[in-house]
């Protein structure tokens, strides 16, 4: 039996999801024929960001851009749909989206779940086609979900590292996952990750030029899951590390002074 070009990919916040499509990724020998949609993120495409730095030609879509999303699936070789936890998969059942399910009917698709090891019973259960044991995660109930982009911003990294250690030990509630890319004051666009339960990762430079000259035109934002989140807090304190014009102007002479000296930065 042909595998299905149409993948679903959905599961538990932090689980794995995007780690195990990019793992399917790097085994296709060319990404040029290869899609990865996932709706619902709206201004904030952490991921389709992410996967379109690390895989360079592979065609990522956005919610805005759905239209051009399907007519491109009779054309692909393999197609990862990622449905976060928010869109409430387990509400419909064994149903996808309406959406998205309207639109495949006539396609043949598979649907992976990616849970923590010790999860045995969910909604996800009886709509997957296989399971895939991803991170341990420890999801609570009643979680709620905060976005902010942050695109055209210069973030101290200093100022941000401290904001990151925060965020993860429980100055603005209890956090479950966070994810965000930044554009930082030496011209980098750093990837951060963390997941309750999960050993932390240091901050992943993303494959992208420095970018040293004014703001970046490029995206940049940050997503947060937890209990009792104090938004309010968030949305103030990422703003404070955001530097003014003058400064982002002198570290970016700094930086660029440092690259002609052939030093490293």
């Amino acid at each position: 039996m042909p595998i299905p070009i149409v993948t679903f990919v959905a599961g538990s916040s932090g689980a794995g999801k995007t780690t195990w499509i990019c793992e399917q990724i790097r085994n296709i020998t060319s990404v040029d024929k290869l899609i990865y949609f996932s709706p619902g993120t709206g201004t904030v495409p952490i991921d389709q960001t992410r996967i379109a730095t690390e895989f360079p030609g592979i065609q990522v879509f956005c919610d805005t851009q759905e239209a051009e999303f399907f007519n491109q699936i009779p054309k692909a070789e393999a197609v990862y749909i990622e449905l976060g936890f928010y869109l409430e998969l387990g509400a419909m059942g064994h149903a996808l989206p309406l959406a998205i399910a309207q639109i495949i009917d006539n396609l043949t698709y598979r649907t992976v779940a990616v849970l923590p090891p010790d999860l045995k019973d969910s909604e996800y259960h009886p709509w997957a086609n296989e399971i895939v044991r991803g991170a341990p995660t420890q999801a609570t109930i009643a979680e709620t979900l905060w976005r902010a982009v942050s695109s055209g911003q210069v973030i101290d990294e200093n100022s941000l590292e401290d904001f990151w250690y925060e965020i993860t030990h429980g100055a603005y509630g209890i956090v479950t996952r966070a994810k965000g890319i930044f554009d930082v004051n030496d011209g980098r666009s750093l990837y951060c990750d963390f997941v309750a339960g999960v050993p932390q990762t240091d901050f992943l430079e993303l494959d992208l030029p420095r970018y040293l000259e004014g703001r970046p035109q490029r995206f940049s934002g940050v997503e947060v899951v937890g209990k009792n989140l104090d938004e309010g807090a968030l949305k103030q304190t990422l703003s404070h590390c955001c530097l003014s014009d003058a400064a982002i102007v002198q570290y970016q002479r700094q930086v660029k002074e440092i690259l002609l000296e052939g030093e490293p930065v």
